[in-house]
């Protein structure tokens, strides 16, 4: 039996997709199951509720050999920590309760980096990695830098104006990937049941890219001028504010924003075996150009 966490998920909703096509057994826990296609409730055997409440991993854990697990970062935690390790407590405790013996999950990228200490989310989401890895359950980590995918939160400003904006500056190159990429990873690990010991798996897209090369990229694609524009970092943590953020979750957002324009994302070197195949490009004409147009 494999599990599930955050089925509904950009990446959750992907790795479903892919393992319904297998044959092997799977249980997902959803906070509304009612947002899962029709053929995912069909197929698949669903727990109700949230993977931070211990009475519904427990019955989602129970003859478990492998559990997807991705922590949604609530936008109003009293603090990091708080959104991450405490709220993976439960599963952890289930873990070694039921004897699961694989888990697969999505992190971030920074543990090998001295800014790791103090980047806000990623900090956060590496402490929850040790609270798992304490437990003993063999472990794969995807540790991930930005996401491709992060772009459609600015749909609207790059379809009426013609920018996006973040506070890392424009002319960095960066690794990132696209989600469905990640989801290709995961399934992999997760279908395979000859993996022990505990590991931390980067998932680093094809290349390094900088906002301003993605701003290019995206005019070429959709066939307008596409401008990025770096913001402070105030104006930054301002904006998650105005979204009903809590204090301590915009700072980590920020925190986290500032780390990656130090060189978080920049401490693993890109292997064959990290580096996934969905190119900038390539995502822009598949996934933006289409969104944009709906």
């Amino acid at each position: 039996m494999i599990v599930v966490t955050a089925p509904t998920s950009t990446i959750g909703a992907q790795i479903l997709e892919n393992l319904i096509r297998s044959d092997k057994p799977v249980r997902v826990i959803a906070r509304d199951p009612s947002k899962l296609s029709e053929i995912a409730r069909a197929r698949v055997e669903v727990v109700e509720g949230s993977h931070a409440d211990a009475d519904v991993v427990n019955r989602a854990f129970e003859g478990a050999e492998a559990v997807f697990w991705l922590a949604p970062a609530d936008p109003k935690a009293e603090s990091v920590m708080a959104a991450y390790v405490d709220f993976s407590r439960p599963a952890a405790v289930a873990l070694k309760t039921h004897g699961v013996k694989r888990m697969v999950s999505v992190t971030a990228l920074g543990r090998t980096t001295p800014l790791a200490s103090n980047a806000g989310y990623v900090t956060g989401s590496l402490a929850m990695d040790d609270l798992f890895a304490s437990t003993g359950v063999s472990l794969r980590a995807l540790t991930m830098p930005s996401f491709m995918d992060n772009v459609l939160m600015q749909a609207g400003a790059i379809k009426n104006q013609g920018m996006f904006f973040s506070p890392i500056s424009g002319d960095l190159k960066l690794p990132s990937c696209a989600t469905r990429d990640i989801a290709a990873v995961a399934t992999r690990w997760l279908l395979d049941d000859g993996w022990s010991g505990q590991e931390e798996i980067a998932v680093l897209g094809p290349e390094n890219i900088s906002f301003n090369d993605m701003a290019e990229i995206m005019a070429d694609v959709l066939g307008k001028p596409i401008w990025f524009q770096q913001i402070p970092l105030e104006a930054y943590k301002a904006r998650f504010l105005q979204f009903g953020f809590s204090q301590a979750m915009a700072q980590g957002m920020t925190d986290m924003a500032d780390a990656k324009n130090r060189g978080l994302d920049l401490g693993v070197e890109r292997t064959p075996e990290n580096t996934t195949p969905t190119s900038f490009r390539q995502w822009c004409e598949e996934v933006l150009r289409p969104a944009l147009a709906g």
